[in-house]
Parts: C-alpha cells; structure tokens; sequence
C-alpha cells in the first residue's frame, strides 16, 4: 500500500485521528470519513474533514482517485508500516533508543490484566519457539 520505500510522513493527531478511520474503512470520500469520526470527534466539522485530506494527500499521507466526483480518499502507507515508524521515532526520541524502556513504561499502569496475560502468553510461546531453534539468535 506504500507508495515507495521512503519513510512515511509523520502525521499530526488530528491526521492520524483520520487515517485510523480510512484504515477501518477503506477507500472512502471525505463525507464517509467524517461521519465515522462523529462518535468520536463530533466537533470536527465536514470542512476540516476535507481540508485535512488535502493537506495530507499534499503531504503523501493518503492517495486521491479523482475519478468520481467526490474524491476518494485512500491511506498511502499500510498501518503496521506507520505504527512502526512513529514507535521507532518515540523509542528513540523518548526513551533513548531503548525498547525494553519502553515495554516497561508501558506495562506500568497502560495494560489491563488481560492484556498482561496475554503478553506472557506471547512472551512463552516466543521462548518456546527459539528453545525449538537452539536458542536465541541474538541478544
């Protein structure tokens, strides 16, 4: 979904509020995305909806199809891909490069217990995944 391998602009929250809706819904047009931000957002009005997409298809952040006459708005970069990039710009900027720092802020008080029980799940499983492969591959 990338337009290139370059890394993908870093969106504001207001951007990101909007890609999250596009990623849900797909391809849509400026009217889709703002009646799905209403539950959440009812203060955004249609205008800045529609500002907002120009200025982020300007900024490379979703795709135009000018096909149709209202214009179809697709993100530009797949979710995991910008969720990686933004993380790796937090880790290094907030927590000195350090993703154990990370993990550990996150886990002190931002995770339920649930959530916590299926971290050790995942965390097991990845242990018992490299002990199947003779260990670690690194540190």
């Amino acid at each position: 979904m990338s337009r290139s391998n370059t890394r993908p602009p870093k969106p504001t929250a207001a951007e990101l509020d909007l890609l999250r809706a596009i990623w849900r819904l797909g391809p849509s047009t400026a009217r889709e995305v703002h009646q799905a931000l209403q539950a959440d957002r009812p203060d955004m009005q249609p205008a800045t909806v529609l500002r907002l997409l120009q200025v982020m298809h300007g900024k490379g952040l979703v795709v135009r199809d000018e096909s149709q006459r209202s214009h179809v708005y697709a993100a530009a970069h797949a979710q995991d891909a910008l969720q990686t990039n933004l993380l790796g710009e937090l880790i290094q900027k907030v927590f000195a490069g350090s993703g154990k720092a990370l993990v550990l802020a996150a886990l002190d008080g931002h995770v339920s217990e649930r959530e916590r029980a299926e971290i050790r799940r995942l965390l097991e499983q990845g242990q018992d995944d490299s002990a199947g492969r003779g260990g670690k591959d690194h540190a």
